[in-house]
């Protein structure tokens, strides 16, 4: 599911850019949709699925189902009430929170206007997705991941359904498709909402709302969640920073956009599925006191997680021109702009594994109920980008951004693995950590021959012959690479490939 929505996030970007171009809708729309956007990202998917899945997987396995309910029942009906004061502030003071946000659009007047107009059309799209992050918690907590997972894919489809009318049929002006589209968010948020709202009544666990109460487990879910504000949410935070720091270059801000955009791919596949899966299982089996087996589900993630990524770094670093090249370089986008895209992209995809990484070392600590020790990790993450941007930004411009923004995140998962491995919480074996490095060198074998096959093919991956041989082209070097790690890793018996599939099949 994951998958299928980065794709047609694709599909909605390249729709988006034909109807709205980079001009001042564009700039408007953009930010609009970024504000509500970040505190969902923060607060809806990291705040609250850290602190409330932990409590109800608890709540699940000493004191029942119908307990489980109750809580969940008392926690969102404090979160509508939240949200709904929220919204009301946020939609009267939003010019106030826009000079903040966007200071650079003030001298504008029609631009600082159009987006305070928009802001406040998206703004209820965060209620909507936060109470879309609340039950599709309850769903993730019982084992049922399907319909969040679909969620996302939902507002691309909605999404992409307004574009369509806007650039086939209504041959909108950019303003009107900017307007249509802020109205098109709230739709779909609103629908990505009642999808896990059906899912949960279809399942019997639809919970009860209540007058909001403030007793303990409503006080401790608020303690626990209010860190992980800055915890989960810690590589938005650094890229948010870098973003603000680039803005005093002209370019520098797209080229991080294009990089992000790929680099993200993976982290989404990878990271962010795995640390969706593994939060609820892992709470579930500490509570239940399931030791050993709370051990075997981090070491099936670490493995699954490293067995992914580790290629996918190589293959970013190796083939980041070409496939910079294939998707991008036409029209305004020239060849050295795919220079720039690919250098920040390399800087951003040694960083790829600890990305990763801290997606899945932090539910080691959300789901033993410590939320403050990863919030001081993340604060020291962020001093440390802010830190190392200012100081590389006016050497390597926008590389310097990117190589802040690694060097925070190893920084980060370092501290998260050294001290779950100093409490006792999770060690690794002679065996596994051999198998790890066996593991990295494989990927750099991996990365050197994608390096050779791209030189050998050069001739076809250049953009002179076409796109659609470019992107075959680019496709089958890839996939050799794919072909060539598997069958290594088999041979090394670093990893069974049937056991592969057969626990692909059986989850």
């Amino acid at each position: 599911m994951t998958l299928l929505s980065r794709i047609l996030g694709f599909v909605r970007d390249i729709l988006m850019a034909s109807v709205l171009g980079t001009g001042l809708a564009a700039d408007a729309f953009f930010a609009a949709f970024r504000f509500p956007n970040l505190f969902r990202r923060i607060f809806a998917e990291g705040a609250f699925n850290a602190a409330f899945i932990p409590m109800f997987a608890k709540s699940l396995e000493q004191q029942g189902e119908e307990e489980a309910k109750l809580l969940a029942g008392r926690i969102i009906s404090w979160l509508v009430v939240v949200l709904l004061i929220l919204t009301v502030l946020a939609i009267i003071f939003m010019p106030s929170l826009m000079k903040l946000f966007v200071p650079g659009f003030v001298a504008d007047k029609e631009k600082f206007e159009f987006t305070v107009l928009l802001t406040r059309i998206c703004f209820p799209y965060l209620a909507a997705m936060s109470l879309m992050a609340a039950y599709g918690a309850i769903l993730n907590g019982m084992g049922k991941f399907l319909a969040a997972a679909f969620a996302p894919v939902l507002l691309n489809i909605v999404l992409i359904g307004f574009l369509i009318v806007l650039v086939f049929i209504a041959n909108a002006d950019a303003k009107t498709a900017g307007f249509w589209l802020a109205i098109g968010i709230v739709i779909a948020g609103v629908a990505q909402f009642l999808l896990v709202y059906w899912a949960v009544r279809k399942m019997g666990f639809l919970p009860k709302f209540t007058f909001p109460r403030l007793d303990k487990d409503v006080k401790k879910f608020w303690l626990l969640a209010l860190p992980v504000v800055l915890s989960g949410g810690v590589t938005q935070i650094n890229l948010f920073i870098g973003t603000i720091i680039a803005s005093t270059a002209g370019g520098a801000i797209s080229i991080l956009y294009y990089a992000d955009r790929l680099y993200q791919l993976p982290l989404g596949l990878i990271g962010i599925a795995i640390g969706v899966v593994l939060l609820p299982e892992l709470s579930r089996h500490l509570k239940g006191k399931r030791f050993e087996q709370a051990q075997v589900v981090m070491d099936q993630s670490l493995l699954f997680a490293l067995l992914l990524c580790l290629p996918a770094t190589a293959g970013l670093i190796a083939l980041a021109h070409p496939i910079i090249s294939t998707l991008f370089e036409r029209g305004a986008f020239d060849a050295q702009a795919t220079i720039l895209t690919s250098n920040a992209l390399i800087a951003f995809s040694f960083g790829l594994p600890a990305f990763v990484l801290i997606k899945l070392f932090q539910p080691g600590f959300f789901a033993r109920d410590d939320t403050k020790t990863p919030t001081y990790f993340a604060i020291i993450s962020v001093i440390v980008n802010i830190s190392l941007s200012l100081a590389l930004f006016p050497i390597l411009q926008h590389v310097g951004i990117a190589i802040a923004t690694s060097i925070a995140a190893w920084v980060n998962v370092s501290l998260l693995i050294f001290t779950l491995s100093r409490r006792g919480h999770y060690q690794l074996s002679f065996s596994q950590i051999k198998k790890y490095i066996l593991m990295i060198i494989i990927s750099v074998a991996l990365a050197i021959l994608l390096i050779g096959l791209a030189n050998v093919f050069k001739l076809l991956l250049a953009g002179e012959n076409g796109f659609l041989l470019q992107i075959i082209s680019l496709g089958g070097v890839i996939g050799i690479g794919a072909v060539a790690y598997f069958i290594v890793i088999h041979i090394f018996k670093v990893q069974n490939i049937g056991q592969i599939f057969t626990a692909l099949k059986r989850s």
